[in-house]
């Protein structure tokens, strides 16, 4: 496998979260995506650290939004309003660096249960108005697909691509988790290679057992990795490996290079 446009991610790594981003290119990574998730996130205090890692490598920066706590789904207007408030901050904080930010569909809440064609539309007019936002910088919304888990949006590719045509907007793109896309089975993952081809704004790479979105090093898992790549022959965007620790990520990429 090709490796020149790749990208190293991890949400794991919190006791130091930036210094070791300066380690990247020696480990064989051109970029690197920015998970908005504990010690990682991007602050007003951050911010220069983050500036210095893109001023002084030739990383290409990807921005992936929160998830924790964060429901574009949600029925709760108070809360939602914050979700939204906290994703556009994220955008604006990475708007000098950033032209691509990935985000997690929706999930039903107990109340949105009850309301699922209600929680679907606040879903999708969530993603416009990130979409919306997100233009004014010149920077793509990347929907990603998600695990098996019960109540969560984007399991399946045809209720992805639904989900893209209503948000009617330029800038909205697709991420394809392939980790995520194992939980679901064969035929489905499959189905995600056929239907979002020629499709695909951004790809994700870890394994799994099929069972649980456990984010393994590529190779550890069920996870047919020489199918994907032949799968993926004409997709040209960024592969990014999301694993645990930058160590996995070397681990990644040697077995990535022998595909």
């Amino acid at each position: 496998m090709k490796l020149k446009m790749i990208s190293f991610s991890s949400r794991a790594i919190v006791d130091d979260p930036f210094s070791w981003a300066y380690e990247l290119e020696d480990c064989g990574y051109t970029g690197w995506e920015i998970v908005q998730e504990g010690t990682q996130c991007l602050t007003r205090e951050t911010i220069t650290r983050v500036r210095d890692i893109h001023d002084t490598t030739d990383l290409e920066l990807t921005l992936h939004l929160p998830f924790s706590d964060m429901n574009l789904a949600g029925l709760n207007t108070g809360i939602h309003n914050e979700v939204l408030r906290q994703m556009r901050d994220y955008l604006t904080l990475a708007s000098d660096f950033v032209e691509l930010a990935i985000v997690h569909p929706g999930y039903l809440s107990p109340h949105g249960a009850q309301l699922p064609d209600l929680a679907w539309q606040t879903n999708v007019k969530s993603l416009q108005l990130l979409c919306d936002f997100a233009a004014d910088y010149g920077i793509m919304i990347a929907v990603e697909n998600m695990p098996e888990v019960p109540g969560i949006f984007g399991k399946y590719p045809q209720e992805m691509l639904r989900m893209v045509e209503e948000t009617k907007r330029d800038n909205v793109g697709l991420t394809l988790d392939l980790g995520h896309a194992n939980t679901m089975g064969t035929e489905i993952m499959d189905d995600f290679l056929k239907m979002y081809k020629g499709r695909i704004s951004h790809v994700h790479l870890h394994d799994n057992m099929g069972k649980k979105d456990e984010h393994l090093p590529p190779g550890r898992g069920n996870i047919n990795w020489k199918h994907m790549v032949k799968s993926l022959s004409d997709y040209k965007g960024r592969f990014v490996t999301e694993v645990n620790c930058l160590e996995e990520g070397v681990e990644s990429l040697a077995f990535l290079k022998r595909l």
